[in-house]
């Protein structure tokens, strides 16, 4: 994005965001007034602020390139269904870019009503609150069909915090942690001291050593219950 913005740039930008002028303003931290401005040509955006606006256009068409991706496979697996019952959940998705935004805001029901949705095709009835991250990084990738590359998407079940004082089912699921510090991680839970609180994580890639969070960290635990792979061009 140029340095100087332009009106219709500006304007253009904040439609392919599907925002009003004052929801606009609160993303780029700026007033309704100011943004009618840029609109008006009678002020300039700020370089710093166009390299924030530029920031959240990458984020939005990276999540929309996902949930089009995913459409698409879900396109081409409902043509092959030829009459099969299967239950078809829209989900919503926290793809790479969105991470930081969701430690803010998860707790914010406007927040969340903003991420966009994605299907899944089920061969079975899940119940319980769902969510869809994307992986990110390698720690989760392996030699084996139990892998979980970069850019894959994670259908997740959230398992409520009154569940947390008893031991978690480490052996029937992996798991994403959206922990205080360490951010949002997909691992593997080899180990979950009750009496003290302490879930001791593991990554599926060797290069990872195991390291452990103690519960008062952990912000949300979910269940994966379901991942999609992220296609790769021939």
């Amino acid at each position: 994005m140029a340095e100087t913005l332009t009106p219709q740039d500006i304007k253009a930008a904040r439609k392919e965001l599907d925002l009003t002028q004052e929801a606009f303003g609160e993303l780029l931290h700026a007033k309704l007034r100011t943004v009618q401005s840029w609109e008006k040509g009678d002020r300039n955006m700020q370089e710093a602020t166009a390299l924030l606006l530029q920031q959240k256009l990458d984020a939005h068409r990276s999540a929309q390139s996902v949930v089009n991706e995913t459409q698409s496979t879900y396109d081409i697996e409902v043509s092959h269904l030829d009459g099969l019952r299967s239950s078809i959940m829209e989900v919503p998705l926290v793809n790479q870019y969105a991470y930081a935004g969701y430690m803010n805001g998860y707790g914010d029901r406007e927040y969340m009503e903003t991420l966009p949705r994605i299907p899944f095709i089920l061969d079975k009835e899940y119940k319980g609150e769902y969510l869809c991250f994307q992986a990110k990084g390698d720690s989760m990738e392996c030699d084996s069909e139990e892998s979980i590359p970069d850019g894959s998407i994670l259908l997740c079940r959230n398992v409520k915090q009154e569940h947390w004082r008893n031991k978690l089912h480490i052996n029937s699921w992996d798991f994403v942690i959206v922990h205080r510090e360490k951010g949002i991680v997909a691992k593997r839970i080899v180990k979950h001291d009750v009496e003290r609180g302490i879930l001791t994580l593991h990554s599926l890639n060797s290069y990872y050593q195991d390291y452990d969070v103690h519960l008062k960290d952990v912000q949300q635990i979910f269940n994966i219950v379901e991942v999609q792979q992220k296609r790769k061009r021939r």
